[in-house]
């Protein structure tokens, strides 16, 4: 892949070329107003990465003959994170939400108008999954390079984290085709038609930016973290955070934390698998967590773990539905 833009490119020339490069220096933290400056110049002086911010705006303008290898060898991670949770909080909190707002404009929500109702009830959906993705993310993901940039393995190896990564991201981008097929097919003219050309402008284009994004995540990024993995393993980093699923503990020893919230999310009554999703882990972990648990505890039942979080402060009475 030849690349397009150079450090040495004056940046409003870059704007200019291509809009969507506004988007990109707005998740940088790089403001307007940069005057004439090349694009070194101006990242330098908001202290951004320059290889890094290169190498991510020549692989939006063509990703799909993006050189991943190479591409990965010019990130910074740290500052491909910063880009990457600066994305989520656009799309979650900024893109989205003005995306319901126009919609909610177009669609005529009078009584009996039932397709409306479905149309707004599909983006809440859509828009709540996406926000659970970028949760996931921000919370396992992002961490989990962090502790690997501290020079420390985590439990989970990427692999194990990526084939759930991967799912979420083939699950948001199938449910917005979804959106937009049911709108250019389905919903009936009306005299608001421009507002809902609007809002399916909105979408289409939201829909090319985010399917941007999660291939970004799913290559580019990707690559630098099984590359930081590789290197962490290859200095001898050793384990921390949770044990690994074929790891158990002697009985007798304090909970960890980890245990504890286990042992919250039992309390409410949640299966297995709904606890792996909510605190962002894999179904065995939490299998080997509640091992762990009655080990220590010598308590198995659910209604046993219940008088031990209640009488342990873990939850309080009035939560607890008996």
């Amino acid at each position: 892949m030849t690349e397009k833009y150079h450090d040495t490119d004056p940046m409003s020339d870059v704007i200019s070329d291509d809009y969507r490069m506004l988007q990109i220096i707005s998740r940088f933290g790089i403001k307007l107003g940069f005057g004439d400056q090349t694009v070194g110049a101006t990242c330098r002086a908001a202290g951004v990465d320059v290889s890094t911010f290169l190498t991510v705006v020549n692989y939006v303008k063509d990703p799909a003959h993006a050189r991943i290898s190479e591409m990965a060898e010019q990130i910074d991670v740290p500052a491909l994170i910063v880009y990457l949770k600066n994305s989520h909080t656009y799309f979650v909190d900024f893109r989205l939400p003005g995306i319901r707002r126009k919609l909610l404009e177009a669609i005529d929500l009078s009584s009996g108008n039932r397709i409306a109702m479905l149309v707004l009830r599909f983006y809440d959906e859509y828009a709540q999954e996406v926000s659970r993705h970028m949760t996931f993310e921000n919370t396992h993901v992002h961490p989990y390079v962090e502790t690997l940039l501290q020079g420390h393995l985590p439990a989970e190896t990427f692999a194990e984290i990526e084939e759930q990564y991967d799912e979420q991201h083939a699950s948001i981008e199938k449910s917005l085709s979804e959106l937009k097929n049911i709108i250019v097919k389905y919903y009936p003219s009306d005299n608001s038609a421009s507002l809902m050309g609007e809002v399916l402008m909105d979408i289409f284009m939201t829909d090319e930016d985010l399917h941007t994004h999660c291939h970004m995540e799913d290559t580019l990024f990707a690559e630098c973290i099984r590359r930081l993995e590789h290197d962490v393993r290859l200095k001898g980093g050793q384990p921390v955070d949770e044990p690994s699923d074929a790891q158990s503990e002697p009985a007798g020893e304090t909970l960890s934390e980890r245990e504890k919230e286990i042992i919250v999310q039992v309390v409410k009554g949640l299966s297995n698998k709904e606890i792996a999703e909510a605190l962002f882990i894999s179904v065995n972990t939490v299998m080997t967590h509640r091992r762990n648990i009655a080990r220590k505890l010598q308590i198995r039942s659910a209604a046993g773990l219940t008088i031990y979080a209640i009488v342990n402060g873990l939850v309080n009475l009035d939560d607890v539905q008996l």
